[in-house]
């Protein structure tokens, strides 16, 4: 059976930043075997970009929604092109 590959670009509102999102974001996402980043934006919103298998990509995003120190109010979800090339999963910017 082949495990279907894909990238979602997710912008998450709520109470996301100054309570761990990024890192909380960043283990998770280790812990699936996805790559891809995270970063606080300006308007006090998180965005993310995570690939890999879409059943992991879904996990990945209730795992998050789980948190008991996260607010995740609106979780808004595109589908990328894949970045074939790409490794691991990073915590961007310094906010």
């Amino acid at each position: 059976m082949k495990c279907t590959q894909a990238r979602w670009r997710v912008h998450c509102s709520g109470q996301v930043q100054h309570v761990g999102f990024r890192y909380t974001a960043m283990y998770l996402a280790k812990k699936l075997y996805l790559t891809g980043w995270v970063e606080n934006l300006w308007d006090g919103t998180v965005l993310l970009e995570a690939q890999g298998g879409t059943a992991q990509l879904r996990k990945f995003l209730i795992q998050l929604k789980s948190q008991p120190h996260l607010h995740i109010e609106k979780a808004d979800i595109e589908l990328l092109p894949l970045q074939p090339y790409e490794r691991g999963f990073q915590v961007r910017g310094g906010k």
